[in-house]
């Protein structure tokens, strides 16, 4: 046991847990997933010309993300998958140390390893550690500063705490520069562990000291940002604030959170049955509240609120569902199954909240090799997830959340659940964890095997078209792979958000007669080169019918059936 607490052995085992389980899924594709493609090409920028140049598409700063994609480029040349890869390199170190945080949390080894594996084999970690996305980079800023915070309350002689300071603020300054929210760290949790440590004069003046440079560094990024062409200004409040649709938004996202932290949080379904009168009343409204969520159609998305709510990256249809594809992508998740996942999900909410009712025993768990108290923790992590959820807020107006915003409260959320169960119901997590991340791995590997799939498929339709003299202009893939077409015909996305240069938005021309099969007005003025003749879809009756090209079939794990993709055409009479 000293042997593999030495060498960090746990920690290395969830680094090498999530590495075999990517190597299975095999997740290359030559395309964008999601916003990743103009980031990739910026990366390529980046590595051929040595300096930093946005296209019309991030509003992340994308900072020390892009040195590490470019480095990449350098060492093994130019592919979606190359430069995806060092997204899964950083992600294997942001394991390590997220086992280490839980651990510096007081968790035990054996309870933290299965805590980290929990959330790091869901389909939403392994998922967007392929991509080129900015979530890992920033979630890596956030987690090193907390374990730099955790270190700092653990120190025994004040240089030490002064050192773990300085290390929490000058990692979240610089790898916060990928996701502006990751700054969060040096902005709340910094301070709140100063807070902590404000009887200790010299660790408080020395700590305000460096979180004073670290905001000072912040305040200078923002405004280089702000000056750089083609970068889209992100504004944290929004003009309009609808509060009902802002309600729903907001419920559907915080509603995916139990089923996200399952294999932990569903080790307290059966603590419904030990509530009292308090308990029960609570729990009864509570099923009543979501009853009424569930039976009331959401005027959103049209359909029942069943896990996962918000059906974006961890969906029902086994692939990132903001595709614009024509037709709807194969069902992976079944309603049945969907229903009894959402029947597990709550019941496990209303089993931690009747827990957290009873009264609380004396702490049951065998003392870690470090201990922190709840005071200091919540002191510690509570003020930086209310920040959190209200940077959230103002972008629920926009119907625009994703379930991969979570990933900062996530880690928040399954430290406390872990360390809580510890504490007050069992010292060690029981084997039927064990069997529950299982479970959470086999969706993971299969979810992200799927995707994949998918996008390969899109890109062999596209080299098909192309074989055939159809350019890529007259072709609607999809947003994800029109915006890196647009990009080789454009110096950027015709966002009509970008201020720096002025007048840099072109208004597209008109669209030409209306068919049944048009492009969104949204993505025909962001990709005016874009004129399709003809389009990828699931469905071959979409439109104007089956093109004359064959159909792409692409595997589907655990489905009944592969996936097919069809090209169809946007005209009565398009010929290739």
């Amino acid at each position: 046991m000293e042997l593999a607490r030495k060498f960090r052995i746990p920690a290395l085992f969830c680094a090498s847990a999530v590495l075999v389980s990517e190597l299975i899924s095999r997740p290359y594709a030559n395309m964008g997933v999601c916003d990743d493609g103009p980031y990739i090409l910026m990366a390529h920028t980046l590595a051929t010309t040595g300096h930093i140049a946005y296209n019309g598409w991030a509003t992340a700063m994308l900072g020390w993300q892009l040195y590490i994609g470019a480095a990449f480029i350098r060492l093994f040349g130019f592919s979606f998958t190359a430069v995806r890869m060092s997204t899964l390199l950083v992600s294997l170190a942001l394991v390590f140390f997220l086992q280490r945080t839980f651990v510096r949390a007081g968790i035990t080894e054996r309870n933290a390893t299965l805590a980290t594996l929990a959330l790091v084999l869901s389909p939403l970690y392994l998922m967007l550690s392929v991509t080129y996305m900015t979530d890992i980079f920033g979630l890596f800023a956030i987690v090193l500063c907390l374990y730099g915070c955790l270190r700092a309350l653990h120190s025994a002689t004040p240089n030490s705490t002064i050192l773990w300071l300085c290390f929490a603020v000058a990692a979240n300054a610089l790898f916060g520069t990928a996701r502006q929210i990751a700054w969060l760290g040096v902005l709340v949790m910094v301070p709140s562990t100063l807070w902590l440590l404000r009887a200790q004069r010299r660790i408080l003046i020395a700590g305000s000291a460096a979180t004073l440079a670290g905001a000072l560094f912040i305040f200078a990024c923002m405004q280089w940002l702000k000056h750089q062409p083609y970068s889209v200004p992100e504004h944290i409040f929004r003009e309009a604030f609808p509060i009902a649709d802002t309600f729903w938004i907001l419920t559907h996202l915080f509603l995916e959170v139990p089923f996200i932290l399952l294999p932990i949080l569903g080790l307290f379904l059966f603590r419904i049955r030990k509530s009292g009168p308090r308990g029960l009343l609570i729990i009864s409204a509570l099923i009543f509240g979501y009853l009424f969520l569930s039976f009331y159609p959401s005027h959103l998305r049209g359909e029942f609120v069943l896990e996962p709510t918000i059906n974006d990256w961890m969906s029902s249809r086994g692939a990132f569902l903001f595709i614009q594809l024509h037709g709807m992508p194969p069902v992976f998740l079944p309603e049945w199954l969907q229903l009894l996942l959402t029947i597990a999900s709550l019941g496990s909410l209303l089993g931690l909240i009747a827990a957290l009712l009873r009264p609380r025993p004396a702490a049951i768990a065998e003392p870690a090799s470090v201990q922190i108290s709840w005071n200091q923790l919540g002191g510690l992590v509570v003020p930086f997830a209310l920040a959190y959820i209200l940077i959230l807020v103002p972008r629920a107006t926009t119907a625009i959340l994703s379930d991969r915003y979570l990933l900062g409260l996530l880690v928040v959320a399954m430290l406390c659940l872990t360390r809580y169960y510890q504490d007050s119901i069992q010292s060690q997590l029981p084997l039927a964890t064990v069997l529950l991340v299982g479970v959470m791995a086999l969706y993971g590997v299969t979810f992200t095997h799927n995707a994949f799939a998918f996008y390969r498929a899109r890109v062999a339709l596209a080299d098909e078209l192309r074989a055939a003299g159809v350019p890529d202009t007259s072709v609607d893939n999809g947003w994800e792979y029109n915006l890196n077409v647009e990009l080789q015909y454009a110096t950027h996305i015709n966002d009509p958000h970008i201020l720096v240069p002025a007048h840099s938005h072109v208004l597209p021309s008109p669209p030409g007669p209306i068919g049944i099969c048009p492009m969104p007005d949204f993505w025909r003025e962001y990709t005016p080169h874009i004129r399709p003749v003809y389009s990828v879809s699931f469905d071959p009756d979409a439109c104007y019918g089956l093109a004359p090209f064959a159909p792409i079939h692409y595997s589907r794990w655990l489905a009944s059936s592969p996936g097919a993709l069809y090209v169809v055409r946007n005209t009565p009479h398009s010929q290739p």
